[in-house]
């Protein structure tokens, strides 16, 4: 089979009883699985990707709009959540996001950097998959669609039962994403995996998700399509950016972001007029003898504002404002508490938040600490980033620092 490139159908291969051996089986064609699988192949490694997807990089397809935000020129350990924070920073600081640039440049791959350091290329995402594979082929990397593993033992080696042979390997890496975007075919398979051979999992979530209104809110929901420029702030965490209202809450850049900081219990406060002080504001309002709305609108689409006023703002004009009202109503312009009765689930997650524990793993190398040669890589670990090229980043990293040690 052509390394790299050449796909084949289980349904015409023959099992064979005698185990074929590969000295890394790397599970997941995604980001970080092609990653390591380029970083081994070129060290001189017979590598083997398996997917069990028809397709390489179906994330990767669909992400930042079908044009992959693939990195952030900002990434770093401040970036990233996970229960261990210092983690990262090995892998981030031996693969940075002028690496993977390079790539891209070596590649011809036009792109831009749309705001506040994220990277996308100019044209499809499909460059960035085309990048991977061709890196792959170089490095004489073999991948198999349609592939599926029903089992993993490990004696002196790893054994693989799969529906297209029996594989044996030195070292298996374990690159099979989290559980958003299940329609992409996502899977709890690396869970399961890292609990099988004793590794523990950290609490597993949806991240980077819209948020669903509880039921005295739902009538924001005829907000439905409107942004809104917002800081978003919940548990000492704050994002600047943009609000959307959607038919059951909240998403945007500011929503997400802050989803991964909510644990489902608190409010989350919204600064509706993000570097100004509404106290002053209301003040300038109080002298001009303007109204709640003819004010927020100047700020605000107006649909927004009449919805906002009429339920937080008296109809009247500012000089007949108490002062309780005035404190009151710049009270929640700065700091509009929200509450949430859920989130929007893995159909709609960016990523998912926990995985396997990373006290569990080297962060030189990503090896389970209690296992050798088997390693944990990209998503399925313990290690987040935000929006905005972060993860794609981490998967480029953890996969370099995997690819380097198998």
């Amino acid at each position: 089979m052509e390394a790299g490139r050449r796909t084949e159908s289980s349904s015409f291969i023959q099992l064979s009883n005698d185990p074929e051996f590969r000295d890394v089986i790397v599970l997941g064609a995604g980001a970080a699985g092609l990653m390591c699988a380029i970083q081994a192949g070129r060290r001189g490694r017979r590598v083997m990707v398996i997917e069990h997807n028809d397709r390489v990089g179906k994330k990767i397809t669909i992400s930042g709009g079908g044009r992959c935000n693939f990195t952030n020129l900002g990434a770093g350990p401040g970036n990233y959540v996970s229960r261990q924070p210092d983690f990262c920073k090995s892998a981030l600081a031996r693969y940075t996001p002028w690496d993977f640039v390079s790539l891209v440049e070596k590649h011809r791959i036009a792109y831009h950097e749309k705001k506040l350091g994220q990277q996308f290329c100019d044209a499809s995402s499909r460059e960035i998959i085309n990048l991977l594979l061709t890196e792959c082929e170089q490095a004489g990397v073999e991948i198999r669609l349609n592939c599926r593993v029903s089992e993993v033992r490990k004696t002196d080696r790893f054994s693989l039962t799969t529906n297209v042979a029996q594989f044996e390997c030195h070292s298996l890496v374990v690159a099979t994403g989290g559980l958003s975007f299940p329609k992409l075919g996502a899977s709890d398979f690396g869970y399961r995996l890292a609990r099988q051979f004793g590794l523990a999992l950290t609490e597993i979530r949806p991240g980077l998700v819209p948020l669903t209104f509880e039921n005295g809110d739902k009538q924001m929901g005829d907000l439905s399509g409107v942004s809104v420029p917002v800081v978003a702030r919940c548990n000492g965490t704050a994002f600047e950016e943009n609000l959307l209202f959607t038919h059951r809450g909240v998403s945007g850049p500011a929503v997400l972001q802050i989803s991964s900081f909510w644990h489902g219990t608190e409010s989350i406060a919204f600064d509706l007029l993000p570097g100004k002080r509404a106290t002053d504001l209301l003040a300038e309002a109080r002298r001009e003898a303007t109204e709640p709305v003819a004010l927020l609108s100047r700020y605000w689409p107006r649909r927004f504002a009449e919805a906002w006023c009429a339920r937080y703002a008296p109809a009247k004009k500012f000089p007949h404002f108490t002062s309780a009202e005035m404190k009151d109503l710049a009270t929640a312009l700065n700091a509009w508490p929200l509450r949430f009765s859920g989130t929007e689930g893995y159909p709609k997650a960016e990523v998912t938040l926990g995985g396997v524990d990373t006290a569990g793993l080297s962060s030189k190398t990503m090896e389970a600490r209690q296992v050798p040669g088997l390693f944990f890589i990209g998503e399925v670990v313990d290690v987040t980033g935000w929006l905005g090229g972060y993860n794609f980043q981490w998967a480029w990293a953890s996969g370099h620092a995997a690819g380097q040690a198998v």
